[in-house]
């Protein structure tokens, strides 16, 4: 998955990868787009919440509920633009004080909503993606979702889009909200591997997103280990495991670093605790450079994740690389013991 994403949309000499699944040209566009304010997200975040009965879709039909998600994230965050002013988002707010009413947001959206984010949003890290809608502005006053936006509700991931998003665009708006050089911003996870949190200038907790949600396209929506899709969304099914891929039992022998999300995996309940789970165990040797790639393709992506792996693990390849060794041999001499799955239900991450 790694190794696909950064042939993908290399900054230089690039091309796009025939070999490239639509799940992985639509995670591409939310995780690794550099972004001055939250409108992609915003976009990409209403286009599957929307209904799917006709291909066009007005902006004025497209206006008022892409207004509204930026106005509930702005409820949690204020700062959803790197730059000073935004007259949109001033709109925005003043809909969320109830100090103009549903129709003047939908006007607003319509004239200042959409002043780039259709030309750019499937603009990659220099790249451009396969498209998941034209821009019919110019004759029908809309847009027009592509057989590439209806292929993705015909995937295994289908329920799992939306909340990546949302998770992309907590860790994006944290970020900036916490006005904190990126380079010193740490990302912790909680006891149980669910919340990704980050620590204000007071040194209180602020929680920013679900870890699975975070962590779910980074891994294709699969297992770590037997690579059958997996699912984020509680309500539907069986969710998946947060797994340490260097065992939570370390830490009694000081291995403090384990719940940081460089070490954090999403797995099946079978690969986790099932009867021939890993529980506590070494993952097969194999993964360590599995769990290499999937960090490098974290670093891919725009802050925070990128810069608190870094931090954490090393701020070269060859660094990353290393740290992983060295941990693994430092957790065995603790745990001998190394685990692999007994069925692979997939092709590798």
């Amino acid at each position: 998955m790694c190794d696909t994403i950064y042939n993908l949309f290399m900054t230089t000499n690039t091309y796009v990868d025939p070999n490239a699944t639509i799940e992985t040209h639509w995670r591409s566009i939310v995780l690794l787009g550099k972004n001055t304010a939250s409108y992609k997200f915003a976009l990409a975040k209403t286009l599957l919440e929307l209904p799917r009965q006709q291909s066009l879709i007005r902006i004025d039909e497209l206006a008022l509920p892409f207004a509204l998600n930026i106005c509930e994230h702005l409820k949690l965050n204020d700062k959803q633009h790197t730059g000073s002013t935004n007259s949109f988002l001033d709109e925005c707010r003043k809909f969320n004080l109830k100090e103009i009413s549903e129709n003047d947001l939908r006007e607003a959206s319509i004239k200042n909503g959409f002043t780039y984010v259709i030309d750019a949003f499937h603009n990659v890290v220099g790249a451009v993606s396969p498209r998941f809608f034209d821009d019919s502005r110019k004759n029908d006053n809309g847009i027009t979702l592509t057989d590439n936006f209806y292929n993705l509700f015909e995937t295994e991931q289908k329920f799992n889009f939306r909340y990546e998003v949302e998770a992309r665009w907590r860790l994006w708006e944290t970020a900036i909200t916490l006005k904190i050089n990126p380079r010193l911003l740490d990302l912790y996870v909680d006891g149980d591997g669910e919340t990704i949190f980050v620590r204000n200038e007071s040194n209180r907790r602020v929680n920013v997103t679900s870890a699975k949600h975070a962590i779910a396209g980074y891994q294709r929506g699969k297992c770590f280990y037997c690579y059958g899709s997996i699912n984020i969304e509680r309500e539907n099914g069986e969710v998946c495991h947060v797994d340490h891929f260097f065992p939570h039992m370390l830490k009694q022998f000081n291995f403090n670093n384990v719940d940081l999300v460089w070490n954090l995996v999403l797995t099946c309940s079978d690969c986790n605790n099932g009867k021939s789970g890993k529980f506590d165990l070494l993952p097969d040797k194999k993964y360590l450079s599995q769990l290499f790639k999937r960090n490098n393709f974290f670093i891919e992506s725009n802050l925070p994740i990128r810069e608190s792996i870094m931090k954490q693990t090393g701020s070269t390849s060859s660094e990353r690389k290393s740290f992983l060794e060295n941990f693994d041999q430092n957790a065995l001499s603790i745990q001998p013991h190394r685990w692999r799955p007994m069925i692979l239900r997939g092709e590798p991450i």
